[in-house]
């Protein structure tokens, strides 16, 4: 299997649960790129592209919660990059199912280029901001997230 986007520190913003999120888009984008580059057909393309978009969904709605809990300066503007990613992924889904779109490399490396470059540049922004409002890095303490959501 070939990576189109490995995971590294430089990827990380700091908090476990955030950067475990982050994984999982990475393997779903790397999952998909592997599905085109084996031309698995359209009926093992499809269901991983229904995977990245819904779980891009559900992330970044984790991080838009806590940016609005946190109190986050720049959560207009995050949650602007979060909206346009979530049309082009769901224009790209609704493209395949409806309209027979094949997923090219272009696209891949558009959505590699995307994520990678949002994570690295607009995510680890956050970071620091979050562990200076008593974030903690991993959850799996009792820590202030693990109190908001339980």
């Amino acid at each position: 299997m070939s990576a189109l986007l490995s995971w590294s520190d430089e990827l990380s913003v700091g908090i476990q649960e955030i950067d475990e999120q982050h994984k999982v888009l990475v393997a779903l984008l790397n999952d998909l790129h592997n599905a085109v580059l084996s031309r698995h057909g359209r009926e093992a393309v499809g269901p991983i592209l229904g995977r990245l978009a819904e779980y891009t969904r559900i992330h970044f709605a984790v991080e838009e919660s806590l940016m609005r809990i946190l109190d986050y300066p720049r959560y207009e503007e995050h949650k602007e990059e979060h909206v346009s990613l979530i049309k082009e992924v769901n224009e790209l889904h609704r493209k395949f199912n409806d309209e027979g779109l094949n997923i090219s490399m272009n696209l891949l490396h558009f959505l590699k280029d995307w994520l990678g470059e949002h994570i690295i540049h607009s995510d680890r922004d956050y970071g620091p901001f979050f562990l200076s409002r008593g974030a903690k890095t991993s959850w799996k303490s009792k820590s202030w997230l693990k109190r908001l959501f339980h």
